[in-house]
């Protein structure tokens, strides 16, 4: 490891599994103090804190930032990983499910952006990572909730980064296509259950359309992460960085 984030503060929110776990193990194995969050709380990473925090809940997203800021005396960076899936189309939207999703995916990454705000700020500067999904820009069928919460974090990330650039903080997208995390897989059951065949068939399915012919690992968003977060990307900010293995690319048959 090459030690980018060596003495830096770090906050992972959603770190229990998936990219928010494998960007914890990646910061602390870059020289970061590393505290996560999440809900249930995840392990500890390299003897930094672990924090219970419901991200729909602004009182519980408070206390886990100031009691980070009483560990580290700073928080230098934050990625908020904190999500949730759900399957609809437009015309049969449950109400609940919206709400909840909203209330994860954009209100979550809203409420843990505005507590380290004013810190990243006071202390001269800080770098946030938002993680939104390519899905924000490529919504297909049975994704209407979802993409509408992940195009919110990207407007979100973008008005952030105008506003707090000329303080010092960076603040960015990462919007991932499809990651071998526990949530994907269960896409791959749904996708199963719907189209009737079984789970291989449905990841065959999913992966024939990246143009790389595989789904990403975590680990390869955890080094995106780290990027968007070093100071490798000290004039990047406003970015919605789309990591999909070309999933997004045309399909290069032309319509007759």
């Amino acid at each position: 490891m090459t030690a980018r984030l060596q003495g830096k503060a770090c906050l992972i929110v959603g770190a229990a599994s998936g990219i928010g776990a494998a960007v914890a193990a990646r910061f602390a194995a870059e020289g970061a103090r590393v505290a996560v969050a999440g809900w249930p709380r995840p392990r500890p990473v390299a003897d930094g804190p672990a924090f219970d925090c419901d991200v729909t809940d602004d009182t519980a997203v408070r206390t886990t930032v100031t009691a980070v800021q009483a560990a580290f005396g700073r928080i230098d960076v934050l990625v908020n990983c904190a999500g949730i899936v759900r399957t609809d189309d437009a015309a049969d939207i449950d109400d609940g499910d919206w709400q909840r999703l909203h209330e994860v995916n954009l209100g979550g990454t809203m409420r843990c952006q505005r507590a380290v705000l004013p810190l990243m700020v006071a202390q001269g500067g800080g770098a946030i990572v938002n993680i939104a999904s390519v899905a924000a820009f490529n919504a297909g069928a049975g994704m209407a909730s979802y993409a509408a919460s992940k195009a919110g974090v990207v407007a979100l990330t973008r008005s952030a980064a105008q506003a707090y650039g000329p303080q010092g903080v960076r603040v960015n997208a990462l919007c991932p296509g499809w990651v071998d995390t526990p949530m994907s897989r269960q896409e791959m059951r749904d996708l199963a259950a719907e189209r009737g065949i079984d789970e291989d068939a449905a990841r065959a399915q999913t992966v024939a359309r990246i143009a790389l012919g595989r789904m990403a690992t975590p680990e390869e968003m955890a080094a995106v992460c780290l990027f968007l977060a070093s100071d490798d990307a000290s004039f990047v900010t406003g970015a919605a960085l789309v990591a999909d293995g070309g999933a997004r690319v045309p399909a290069a048959a032309r319509a007759v």
